[in-house]
């Protein structure tokens, strides 16, 4: 790793109130690095801190101090681009930041003070460069933590204001990035319920483009606050200039892509200023949420690897490790299930070789019974008429099968019939002398409020403390905020409400994993609702969607894992005709497709029977032994786009060591007879010869050279042709090293 100077300090004075920006060759060069990028700063003669570079690794950075810009014409300013762009200093474009002093002033003028930079952490620098405006004692910090392996780096601020009365913040965005080149494609991701993460990709023309959330709560399941930008052409799996950005927050957020007049692209991501003026005290800090960015040279692939080895290890709980095959009740029982319905498919599942059972919604409520979604939610006790014996008898019961038990909880929400919204209206997210809006029957509490934070942890820790046998957690959320408003914040802070929540929320998580660090979570909010690095970070998986059809989940967990790490992506096989879109596809389409990420069942498992019970527990023993460590740790590849012409899918995910490695290949769509697949591979050393071995059979083979060994050469630069053309047609091969 390159080498820096712990706590290294660059000084410069501030220059005098009235100054005039000097066109010059820059002072001083601050150098950001990971393996294969650099971001580089610069400090010019007025004190200015200027963007420079973001890309691929520059090894003189010192030639940056000869660095001039251009005189921008009829001023006495240039086309330099700062670090952190501000209103009043001549930026025309978004600003990163727009503060109103205390003494009104709508102006700040940031300058450079210094730059410090700590390595002591293997693998990972962090870079604090302070600006100060030039009249105001008013700071920003600009934050970089650069992760050295993984070509990753994230970047925040932290607002600080010393002035002698409330400065008001309404724009305070975690990072700006300027890019230029002849031309800009963004892919960004949009939905609905059942149909997240659909994937576009649009050329950016001049003006802004924004995606943002104000739902407030569930943000992602109608937008990501993530994007993939390839420079001069459309992205490109395995070659040209593609960047990756992701923001790691829960809340409202906006991501803004302004082609400026002078053809350069700003990109401005942050907590979305909507309704959300922010009121910074004397003496007050403010953290912006993190920002990741990853850069690639070698197109979008690599953009992906790259982030899902950061979110593997540094974005999720226990990323790296196995992750247990999953029974959820949800499309097996709904909320019509007793101790018999339960017990019975733990028998099936433990038969099955699967690992855990959760019981999903319907469980608790006594007094206000969890029949449906109308009553209930927020009475966390077990519900006696449906389980007499209570949850310990359950969690006996799938021990005594060797399997773990989990639960599903909705502990930010409320029913107002329930014993909790009679007992505690205040906790209740309102606005006075208005009507509540339910949705999905419930309203929302106020994490704002430290009382409804201690209610949400308690509700966890004390099943877990009165249930230990407990192995499994989870967590949904069924709706957003429709109506804004705490009993709790003062009426001079209304706009804090937004934020706040999202922050009291990380603090429940916090206290929740300081007590259990290693406890599956599993992070649903009506799947794919709470994707982000801000809540993955507290979750090991998490739901992608309530769609569990088999073709519709290809193309959501194509749009998915493009950012975020496979070895998360909770994907189930479910019953035919599917729940949610009717269709019906053959059983082993349905696996061959869950076996892509986290593999789990969302079904009556007894009505799996004969052949379909054999080809079903041998799906689930080969995921088990050759699938699951590749879907953990293995490197992703995509080989065919379920977007590009042709009806085709395939990926494979290849050991980090090169050795080992498994194939997928799906026929989206009806093909005229003779019309097959070749699917070229990827990843593999090509210096090596693979045996290709096909699993999950279901008594037919697809490839002519089942069994056989190959080149890797061969296999990348000819591929190989299979023998799926019907509609649902599915394979799926193993390829290991042959010595």
């Amino acid at each position: 790793m390159h080498t820096s100077i712990n706590k290294l300090i660059f000084g410069i004075g501030l220059v005098c109130l009235s100054f005039t920006l000097a066109v010059g060759q820059n002072t001083k060069v601050i150098e950001i690095k990971t393996k294969s990028t650099s971001l580089v700063y610069a400090v010019d003669q007025s004190s200015r801190l200027i963007f420079q570079h973001y890309g691929k690794t520059v090894d003189s950075p010192e030639n940056f101090k000869q660095h001039k810009a251009y005189a921008k014409p009829d001023t006495d300013r240039d086309f330099s681009y700062e670090a952190y762009p501000t209103f009043g200093l001549g930026n025309i474009n978004e600003p990163a930041l727009a503060a109103i002093h205390s003494d009104g002033s709508l102006n700040t003028e940031l300058a450079f003070v210094s730059a410090e930079t700590d390595d002591t952490q293997p693998g990972i620098t962090e870079t604090v460069i302070t600006l100060k405006d030039r009249v105001y004692d008013f700071t920003v910090e600009l934050y970089t933590k650069a992760f050295w392996n993984e070509d990753v780096i994230s970047q925040w601020t932290v607002v600080e204001n010393n002035e002698e009365a409330t400065v008001k913040l309404n724009n305070f965005a975690s990072s700006f990035l300027p890019l230029k080149a002849e031309s800009y494609y963004l892919t960004h991701f949009y939905g609905a319920w059942a149909g997240e993460m659909s994937a576009a990709e649009e050329k950016l023309e001049n003006g802004i483009k924004v995606i943002e959330c104000k739902k407030g709560v569930r943000t992602t399941q109608t937008e990501n606050a993530s994007f993939l930008l390839s420079l001069n052409h459309p992205s490109l799996e395995n070659s040209g200039d593609c960047y990756g950005g992701a923001l790691a927050w829960s809340g409202n957020y906006r991501l803004a892509f302004q082609v400026d007049e002078w053809r350069t692209l700003n990109v401005i991501s942050g907590i979305n200023p909507f309704l959300s003026a922010w009121s910074l005290k004397a003496g007050e800090r403010l953290a912006t949420p993190e920002m990741i960015y990853t850069f690639s040279s070698t197109g979008r692939g690599q953009v992906s690897r790259n982030l899902h080895d950061w979110g593997r290890k540094y974005a999720m709980v226990g990323g790296t490790k196995i992750h247990d095959i999953v029974l959820n009740s949800w499309e097996g029982a709904y909320f019509s299930f007793d101790e018999n319905t339960l017990t019975g498919m733990m028998d099936d599942a433990a038969e099955m070789g699967i690992e855990t059972f959760v019981l999903d919604d319907g469980w608790f409520g006594n007094k206000y019974p969890r029949n449906n979604d109308d009553a209930g939610l927020g009475d966390w006790q077990t519900n006696t008429k449906k389980l007499p014996r209570g949850l310990d008898y359950l969690i006996d019961y799938a021990h005594s099968k060797g399997l773990k038990f989990g639960l599903w909880i909705e502990p930010e929400m409320v029913n107002p019939e329930s014993e909790l919204a009679g007992n505690h209206p205040e906790w209740i997210v309102q606005s006075a002398d208005r009507d509540k809006i339910t949705w999905r029957n419930q309203l929302l509490l106020d994490l704002s409020n430290p009382k409804v934070q201690d209610f949400v942890y308690n509700v966890f820790d004390s099943l877990l403390t009165s249930h230990p046998g407990i192995e499994y957690v989870k967590w949904d959320a069924n709706r957003h905020v429709e109506q804004a408003g705490s009993t709790f914040l003062p009426a001079s802070e209304q706009t804090h409400f937004w934020i706040s929540y999202t922050h009291g929320l990380y603090s429940v998580y916090e206290r929740i994993r300081e007590k259990y660090p290693d406890f599956v979570i599993q992070d649903c909010a009506s799947g794919g609702g709470r994707l982000d690095y801000g809540a993955l970070k507290y979750h090991n998986e998490y739901w992608t969607s309530d769609n569990t059809d088999p073709l519709s989940r290809i193309f959501i967990q194509y749009g998915t894992t493009l950012i975020y790490p496979p070895v998360g992506a909770a994907s189930h096989v479910s019953t035919s005709p599917n729940h949610q879109t009717m269709r019906m596809t053959p059983l082993k389409f349905r696996f061959d497709v869950a076996m892509t990420g986290r593999l789990g069942m969302e079904l009556q498992p007894k009505h799996i029977q004969g052949d379909e019970r054999v080809f079903a527990e041998e799906a689930i023993t080969n995921y088990k032994q050759f699938v699951r460590p590749l879907v953990t740790n293995g490197d992703l590849f995509r080989l065919k786009s379920p977007y590009d012409e042709g009806g085709w899918a395939s990926q494979m995910y290849v050991a980090k060591d090169q050795t080992s490695a498994v194939l997928y290949a799906f026929s989206l769509e009806p093909h005229l007879r003779g019309i097959y697949p070749t699917i070229k591979l990827n990843g593999l050393d090509a210096k090596k010869k693979y045996q290709i071995v096909e699993i999950n059979k279901n008594g037919k083979t697809r490839f002519r050279g089942d069994g056989q060994t190959f080149s890797a050469d061969y296999l990348m630069n000819v591929g190989i042709e299979l023998k799926i053309a019907d509609q649902f047609d599915s394979a799926v091969f193993l390829l290991n090293v042959v010595h």
